[in-house]
């Protein structure tokens, strides 16, 4: 099957925007509401952990992932930089280019100003190394002492 109009005169179903905004936000409160509940460090999320984890830090092993940089996510290099990343997962991670949000700051909740959207295998690339790494740990431990 072939569309024959003009892609230009197509716009975006406004309620699938906000259908797909609330699925990417309901997916980020539930990941944060997980770390923030339980130890996330010997937790697998995909049943690609392991190589998900050992080659984002053989291939990104100079990106600071407590408190991202929007350079090392969003310009035209560091994009360039990820799609192989990205792509060698497609087929093997469910929903691996699903637009998903991620924090930022590893020690700050969900929010405007602390998160950015991402593919998903690059969220779950930063916040397996973050759980690798005991840094989405302090949540657990600041809820804790309330």
């Amino acid at each position: 099957m072939s569309i024959s109009t003009d892609a230009s005169k197509y716009v975006n179903d406004p309620t699938l925007e906000v259908a797909w905004a609330m699925k990417a936000y309901d997916h980020a409160e539930i990941y944060f509401n997980l770390i923030s509940s339980i130890d996330c460090s010997d937790l697998n999320f995909t049943s690609h952990d392991n190589e998900i984890y050992n080659k984002f830090k053989t291939e990104m092993k100079d990106i600071k992932i407590d408190t991202l940089d929007l350079n090392d996510l969003k310009t035209k290099a560091s994009k360039d930089r990820w799609r192989p990343f990205c792509e060698s997962f497609k087929g093997q991670v469910e929903d691996y280019n699903f637009g998903t949000l991620l924090r930022l700051d590893s020690a700050k909740g969900i929010s405007d100003e602390n998160t950015t959207l991402v593919p998903r295998i690059q969220f779950w690339a930063i916040e397996i190394a973050r759980n690798c790494e005991g840094l989405n740990r302090q949540l657990l431990l600041n809820k804790e002492k309330k």
